[in-house]
């Protein structure tokens, strides 16, 4: 069964979500403060956190960075804070989706199912060519879901490694933002091109030795994306 970390100091929003969540037969553990919440997460290893930004005892980006500090499982950030600017600070923290209170359960627990499919491991299978694919700069390990930059690991959120995956599977083919969006996201996206544009940010951040003139992660302006390995 999935595991679910429900952090909110909101009760109704809490109940609510407990009921509907065990209903689907999920597991759920809820915490009303970040402080709990990283107790839990710790002790109960889940699967996916549904997220409040709006904590008692810290804000809940602190709670996303406690969290990457240790474990790639995915956020899922509920808030009532509308700006971008707040969207991009915990999507930078680490957290791979953001949902807008109020929210309908339908569209809720339909992210929860994708950031949880997005954290497991892909099935098919890879050729021993295709495996790892080298760059001057890093090397992606697709087997073992690893990038290795200047002999260290590379610490990605899931959602980063999914759009990774993606665009290292398809390399030197363009891929297009609605393709992205539906494969990394779900079918339900295919017009956020902010969320790329974030991720794309991070993942060139990372991972090129010039984000701001990248070499592997090639921008086709209103198009897509390209992976170059040379």
């Amino acid at each position: 069964m999935t595991r679910v970390l429900v952090v909110d100091d909101e009760p109704q929003i809490v109940r609510a979500l407990v009921i509907n969540l065990k209903a689907r037969k999920y597991e759920v553990d809820a915490a009303p403060d970040g402080a709990t919440a990283l107790q839990l997460a710790a002790a109960r290893h889940p699967d996916v956190v549904l997220l409040d930004l709006g904590l008692p005892d810290m804000d809940g980006v602190e709670v996303i960075k406690g969290l990457r500090g240790w474990t790639r499982v995915p956020i899922l950030v509920l808030s009532a804070r509308h700006t971008s600017d707040e969207k991009v600070e915990a999507l930078d923290a680490g957290a791979d989706d953001y949902v807008t209170k109020p929210f309908g359960m339908d569209e809720l627990l339909a992210r929860l199912r994708a950031s949880v499919r997005r954290s497991e491991p892909v099935g098919q299978d890879i050729g021993e060519d295709l495996a790892i694919v080298e760059t001057a700069g890093f090397t992606v390990d697709l087997a073992a879901k690893k990038v290795h930059r200047a002999g260290r690991d590379v610490r990605l959120t899931p959602t980063e490694w999914h759009l990774l995956e993606v665009l290292v599977r398809n390399g030197g083919r363009l891929v297009s933002q609605k393709q992205l969006l539906q494969e990394v996201w779900g079918p339900s996206y295919g017009t956020e091109t902010n969320y790329l544009r974030v991720y794309m940010a991070q993942l060139r951040r990372k991972l090129e030795a010039d984000p701001s003139h990248p070499r592997h992660f090639v921008t086709e302006p209103g198009m897509g994306y390209r992976f170059e390995r040379d």
